[in-house]
């Protein structure tokens, strides 16, 4: 079977065909250190290089979220509203939820739409909290 698999991969290569081949990226990991850091460093938060977003849902996102949050999308509607977010494709995203799944769910979404730099928060709101960062509260 292994003799099989590298014969069709040096027949595809010598016959041009590499391009053919799908290639599939993850999302990268952060840290809730270095997403800290990251906001810390802009001077406002419209400056810091990056789209920061809550995929919790509303009411979640109502408990408290981290400060310099853009927008608050459910993962379930990320795929529909990602517009929303006025992204290029080759600007840096940065999604949470409560652990770092539903984020994950988000982040692989994002990057099946295109885009490139997306950034899952490791540990999410929970490794944020258990850092002792501070916490946001709506208005």
């Amino acid at each position: 079977m292994k003799r099989f698999f590298l014969s069709l991969a040096v027949a595809l290569l010598f016959l041009g065909w590499w391009n053919l081949a799908i290639v599939t990226a993850e999302p990268y990991l952060l840290t809730v250190q270095q997403l800290k850091a990251g906001l810390e460093r802009a001077p406002q938060s419209k400056q810091k290089g990056f789209v920061l977003v809550d995929v919790r849902g509303p009411d979640e996102h109502m408990s408290g979220y981290i400060p310099g949050t853009d927008f608050n999308i459910d993962f379930r509607e990320i795929q529909e509203r990602h517009q929303e977010l006025k992204a290029k494709l080759d600007q840096h995203i940065v999604v949470y939820c409560q652990s770092g799944h539903r984020s994950n769910i988000a982040a692989e979404t994002l990057m099946g739409l295109g885009y490139q730099h997306v950034y899952n928060v490791e540990g999410s709101m929970n490794a944020w909290t258990d850092a002792g960062f501070p916490i946001e509260y709506p208005k």
